[in-house]
């Protein structure tokens, strides 16, 4: 009985202690803490499971893959590449009946578990158009991406089917599979899921929301609005969003776009990440965040603004999509877990 004293005690020793250190020194800071759930297991990967790599958007190049399979590697899976990975029509990564051959082989491929994309840029909402819904609801593998992969995890998500928004090949290739957000990205794979605490904000709207977690890049999934692949038509959610290079009249408008289609009731709670490069102060709004903070403060639900999650790649910890989890906002800090 006192060992298990113990080993309670040294759990919230070391919990604790980054949150007084981070909390002096870094303007955000996430504290991970790493469980197991074995209902989700069947959709993780083990070492020497194969990744396909696919690039359903902006075309890319030989180098980013090449240095994003060496991370893949290091981390134990086995690599293969989408036979149209590398092509580029128009600046997009082929032609949508090149690139959505790639994500069909991926998904209906026995021996590919997981789905990454090489990068994001633009295109990927072209495929759903040639996708039928029940194709990603029958082959159940974990699609990886951000930005312009919204469209794919939004989609994957209305059929109940978990994905990552999360680093690319880009990044792993940058950074080589070494910092903490790509090492968060390699236990997520696995299926150590995060219970993610970070730092309070000013702008925080408090209280407590559950709800399965959607959203992505804000352009993005706003442009999925009123189709089968858009993810506030789901109930209970909690959506996450961030972006980068919109300006904040834009944003505005499509705030105001979900407002109007009467969907805010479908949102129990919203995390706000990061948005860079974009013009500000604006009509007397210091940032984006004041001005998001005019409007959601209206809503009723609590709302938590700097989340790590974005464009930046060090404020960029992976979230996994279409599972539920629960949002916690008081004034001592945030939790989401899973």
């Amino acid at each position: 009985m006192n060992k298990q004293k113990d080993k309670h005690r040294a759990f919230r020793s070391w919990q604790e202690l980054p949150y007084q250190l981070m909390r002096k020194s870094c303007p955000i800071w996430v504290v991970l803490c790493w469980m197991l759930p074995q209902s989700l297991l069947a959709q993780f990967l083990q070492e020497g499971d194969t990744v396909a790599i696919i690039s359903p958007s902006s075309a890319t190049d030989t180098a980013t893959i090449n240095g994003g399979i060496r991370t893949l590697e290091k981390w134990g899976y086995h690599c293969i590449v989408g036979p149209n990975a590398l092509n580029d029509y128009h600046g997009f990564a082929g032609t949508i009946d090149e690139r959505l051959s790639d994500l069909l082989w991926a998904l209906r491929e026995p021996s590919v578990k997981a789905i990454m994309c090489s990068r994001g840029g633009d295109g990927a909402a072209h495929l759903l158009c040639r996708l039928s819904l029940d194709t990603l609801r029958n082959y159940p593998k974990m699609i990886i991406g951000f930005s312009d992969v919204t469209a794919l995890l939004c989609a994957e998500a209305r059929v109940g089917q978990r994905g990552i928004h999360g680093s690319m090949c880009h990044a792993l290739k940058t950074y080589e599979g070494n910092d903490t957000v790509s090492q968060s990205l390699r236990r997520m794979l696995k299926g150590d899921i995060p219970i993610y605490r970070i730092a309070p904000h000013p702008l925080n709207i408090q209280g407590r929301a559950e709800g399965i977690v959607v959203g992505g890049n804000l352009s993005v999934f706003n442009d999925l609005a009123g189709s089968d692949y858009d993810p506030l038509l789901l109930p209970d959610i909690i959506l996450f969003m961030e972006d980068t290079g919109e300006g904040m009249s834009k944003v505005d408008r499509m705030l105001h776009n979900i407002e109007m289609r009467g969907l805010l009731s479908h949102i129990r709670g919203i995390i706000v990440g990061q948005f860079n490069k974009y013009k500000h102060p604006e009509n007397d709004f210091e940032d984006m965040y004041a001005m998001l903070h005019e409007y959601m403060k209206h809503y009723g639900i609590p709302v938590v603004f700097d989340f790590p999650v974005g464009h930046a790649h060090l404020r960029n910890f992976p979230i996994m999509t279409g599972i539920r989890a629960t949002l916690d906002i008081t004034s001592e800090g945030v939790q989401l877990k899973y």
